[in-house]
């Protein structure tokens, strides 16, 4: 399975995705980090034809569609690139952010072949990334505790004929409107959110009850051996239901709604990290 993730660049978030052994980043958003650009997508455009006028002609070549995740909770074709070709892009672009970006670059490739070979460092480097964030260390474990969880389910999805990246996102969706009676989009928009991870944002009563539909859910998975999308499609309600009847208990026995308007994180952090 494609793993995709979103790092931070001077606190600016850029697009990638893990897929035939290497890093592919999103070009427009590495051009807004550089540039400023409102427009990075205009810029990327002229860009082009500046670059194959120079000569570039294996450009379109080195360039490869993905589908990422876009502010709106939805995947569309991205421009991407390894990192060897926006070294090449990179020196096109007018902007003292280069060389340090340049740096960054290389050391985020040199970091996964590290993680490959010694997956706990990917562990100990997250901790460090909410950490710097501002994260509290019982919250932290709790979100290092749900990507686990979390790992579980994708696994044991893929053993039993779950292939696409569309059907992994449905699933988690199924689970996740079952648990909160919102789909993850509309969880997203309560909590003022774009393009920034929803989980990275939950209360602690929010991630607890996602860890318990998705750990509900492997549970089924494991006893019923469902096979293909569909059936994978009915047992991800009935674990997000079994976190849903939780959180309707808790929620009539406290009067207070689970899913939370609020972020985890204090006001003034939680600015910086937006």
């Amino acid at each position: 399975m494609d793993h995709g993730k979103i790092i931070v660049f001077q606190e600016k978030e850029i697009r990638r995705l893990w897929q035939d052994g290497e890093w592919y980043f999103s070009i427009v958003d590495i051009i807004e980090v550089l540039t400023g650009s409102t427009t990075p997508r205009r810029y990327w455009s002229d860009l082009k034809r500046k670059l194959i006028s120079e000569g570039f002609e294996q450009l379109y070549e080195k360039i490869v569609q993905l589908k990422l995740s876009s502010a709106d909770g939805k995947k569309y074709a991205t421009d991407c690139a390894t990192t060897e070709t926006l070294f090449r892009l990179i020196q096109s672009i007018p902007s003292p952010k280069a060389e340090p970006f340049k740096l960054w670059l290389a050391q985020v490739g040199y970091e996964r072949i590290q993680e490959i070979e010694n997956p706990e460092l990917a562990t100990q480097r997250t901790r460090e990334l909410y950490k710097a964030k501002g994260y509290p260390d019982d919250w932290i474990e709790r979100r290092m505790r749900s990507i686990a969880i979390r790992e579980e389910l994708t696994d044991e999805w893929q053993k039993h004929g779950v292939q696409e990246q569309k059907e992994y996102s449905i699933l988690t969706a199924e689970i996740a409107k079952a648990t909160f009676g919102l789909a993850p989009s509309e969880h997203k928009n309560l909590k003022g959110l774009k393009r920034q991870n929803l989980r990275d944002h939950m209360t602690d009563l929010e991630l607890i009850f996602s860890m318990l539909g998705e750990a509900a859910t492997t549970e089924i998975v494991k006893t019923n051996d469902p096979q293909g999308f569909v059936e994978n499609k009915k047992v991800a309600r009935q674990g997000g239901k079994i976190a849903g009847d939780a959180r309707k208990e808790l929620e009539k026995k406290t009067n207070k709604k689970v899913a939370s308007p609020t972020n985890y994180l204090p006001a003034k952090k939680q600015k910086k990290l937006d």
